[in-house]
């Protein structure tokens, strides 16, 4: 293989653009692969909604590098975009503008990616093999060859299903037209489906609070709509995340609005709501849960997180976690089974690094099923791999970023707000200068011990953040 090396980079969103900015700085040839018909298309399936973190932690710094050799206007780095502005702001004067805009293939679906002349079990002469990616497009298809792969891909359009479990409810296929996955425009281009209407909205996270918060400014002006929320856990409350307590105040902001909104009467709830099976007849769902409860409703919104494909991997060789579908080293530090606050310390290629040399999987797909992952964070994971991939080593290990810690743990259910989170276990948000998941945490640490233990309970010690 000669040099300059190529890197295929599957996803033209803003981790993908981000590697392929970075390996133009590395004298790496980047070529982006990009299943939609235009770059960032899933961000452009949720451009309506805000995001958690300010442009500040938005904007990757070797893409802005090339942005500032073109006319090109930096966002306030305060104010908070949507998905669409990330597009129109910044993914597409980097797609169109910079020496990024020869690099990218629209319309091209990577089906597989293997080493060229070699199946998975093949070892003699792996290394050296170059890899070979087979993509669909509207020619037909056809082959690249790579020295070295990024699977930015993300998640987006692999949704989980309804049911419990992590499969299909049953009936859940039959019943497609009247479901929707993610974070539909309800008040825009989808409204004309959802007003006056009964929606029941499945989920406990951050996607299925604002369809909530949606759906009830849709109210406010059709006030026949009626919201329902599913939600399969015991405790409510804990969907209510930290509020003022919450370092990024619009995630922060996002809990305190919609326990508002519950308190009010506007949304109704169902907990502890595990959807077994869906009936549909002529006029409306018949949404039945493992206990036996059956609930009415004209619309199904499901918000149940994400998954990987993994399909187009089948031939490299990857590790991961059993659970998480991420690599394992990550794993201890984002189970959601484990940790309710913080932030992931910053990560690049050997964390992220397979048995297959050569090959990451960065952005949301690193992250397998875990909900936590934040933009910035992609940033460095691209900075460092590719690094890695230039064959600068101490870049790779260097770590570039700090991120903004929520500071909020596990707190006992109840009232949410600042005073919740300081007379919890917490003790509020940890100073930020201070690797720690929160007051108390922080405190422990300054004294000399390992924390409180709130954030950091059963971590394997070796994956503790720094």
């Amino acid at each position: 293989m000669t040099d300059p090396k190529t890197l295929a980079i599957i996803g033209a969103g803003p981790v993908g653009l981000a590697a392929a900015a970075h390996a133009i700085e590395r004298g790496l040839t980047p070529v982006i692969l990009e299943a939609g018909p235009a770059i960032g298309h899933a961000l452009r399936q949720w451009a309506h909604v805000p995001m958690f973190s300010p442009w500040a932690y938005n904007i990757d710094a070797a893409a802005a590098r090339l942005l500032q050799e073109t006319v090109w206007v930096r966002p306030d780095p305060a104010a908070h975009p949507t998905g669409g502005d990330l597009v129109c702001a910044y993914l597409e004067p980097l797609a169109e503008r910079t020496r990024l805009r020869d690099a990218i293939r629209l319309g091209c679906t990577v089906t597989s990616v293997s080493r060229l002349g070699h199946d998975k079990v093949k070892s003699a002469g792996r290394e050296q093999a170059p890899f070979l990616l087979r993509y669909r497009d509207a020619a037909g298809g056809g082959s690249l060859l790579a020295d070295a792969v990024i699977d930015a891909s993300g998640t987006w359009f692999s949704p989980n299903p309804a049911g419990s479990g992590g499969v299909p409810a049953i009936g859940e296929a039959e019943a497609s037209s009247r479901i929707g996955y993610g974070m539909p425009d309800v008040a825009g281009a989808a409204r004309a489906r959802y007003a006056g209407r009964r929606i029941a909205v499945l989920g406990g996270g951050h996607s299925a609070i604002g369809n909530l918060i949606a759906l009830a400014a849709l109210k406010r002006t059709d006030p026949e709509t009626r919201i329902l929320w599913l939600y399969r856990g015991p405790v409510l409350a804990k969907a209510f995340g930290g509020g003022a307590a919450d370092q990024l105040s619009a995630r922060g902001e996002l809990g305190l609005r919609i326990e508002a909104l519950v308190a009010d009467g506007t949304i109704a709830v169902e907990t502890g709501f595990r959807l077994e099976e869906i009936v549909r007849d002529a006029d409306a769902l018949g949404l039945r849960s493992d206990d036996g409860r059956l609930v009415a409703a004209d619309e199904l919104l499901v918000a149940t997180g994400f998954r990987p494909e993994l399909g187009l991997l089948r031939e490299v060789r990857i590790a991961l976690d059993p659970a998480l579908e991420c690599p394992p080293v990550l794993a201890p530090l984002i189970d959601p089974n484990l940790h309710s606050c913080g932030t992931v310390r910053p990560h690049g290629a050997a964390e992220l690094a397979h048995p297959e040399p050569g090959f990451y999987i960065a952005g949301m797909k690193s992250y397998g099923r875990a909900p936590t992952f934040l933009l910035a964070t992609g940033h460095e994971q691209v900075r460092s791999i590719v690094a890695a991939i230039a064959g600068d080593d101490e870049a790779a290990r260097r770590v570039e970023l700090v991120l903004p810690e929520t500071g909020v743990c596990s707190t006992a259910p109840g009232g949410r707000g600042q005073a919740a989170a300081a007379g919890g276990c917490c003790g509020g948000p940890a100073p930020a200068e201070i690797a720690a998941c929160c007051a108390q945490d922080a405190e422990a640490k300054a004294a000399g011990a390992e924390g409180c233990g709130c954030g950091t309970r059963a971590r394997a010690p070796e994956h503790e953040p720094a």
